[in-house]
């Protein structure tokens, strides 16, 4: 990976790393897949490896990232699923053929065709945001408290209270934030 670009901010929950990949959306945003090579390396490191893309897949990408962000979001404010971001994650998902595979250690994998596709990668991707949007795992979808970021995430810790969506990114600069208030408080 190119050190040009911005760090990938990769979580156990594929769907909402893949929407991580535009960061400090209520900030300066961060667009951490600006090229098709840069998702091709994405999804590499997130196990859907894929020969190319093309810049009309990479805006395909794009707007399935913004669909699945869109409908965490409504979601987690318990609002109704935007149709529109619904209909791009449904049109994805069976756009794809990816089969789920077991491997030895007893976990699921995905296996895109010979011929592996964008598309494909995409399909895997849409199908994890519907199991997760459609409430089938166990856990919560969340809004990261950073002001700056906001993204949603997918929160599976036992109390279901977590804050931010990383806690080495925004969890830490919060608390830097709090710390550096009261040090300067108690200086005045």
């Amino acid at each position: 990976m190119s050190a040009r670009f911005p760090d990938f901010r990769l979580g156990k929950v594929l769907a909402t790393s893949f929407t991580g990949t535009l960061s400090e959306r209520q900030g300066d945003p961060v667009e951490r897949i600006p090229t098709p090579n840069r998702l091709v390396d994405w999804l590499a490191v997130s196990g859907l490896a894929v020969e190319s893309c093309t810049t009309a897949q990479l805006e395909r990408a794009w707007e399935l990232r913004e669909s699945i962000h869109a409908a965490a979001t409504a979601a987690a404010r318990r609002d109704p699923l935007p149709v529109s971001a619904v209909q791009v994650i449904n049109e994805c998902s069976t756009q794809g053929r990816a089969a789920a595979i077991l491997t030895p250690e007893g976990n699921r994998q995905w296996r895109l065709g010979s011929a592996s596709s964008v598309e494909d990668a995409l399909g895997v991707i849409a199908a994890d945001a519907i199991s997760i949007l459609a409430g089938e795992r166990d856990g919560k979808l969340a809004l990261c408290a950073s002001p700056t970021c906001q993204a949603a995430f997918f929160d599976t810790s036992q109390s279901r209270t977590r804050k931010w969506c990383e806690m080495n990114t925004c969890g830490n600069r919060q608390k830097k934030a709090r710390f550096n208030a009261s040090k300067h408080e108690n200086a005045g």
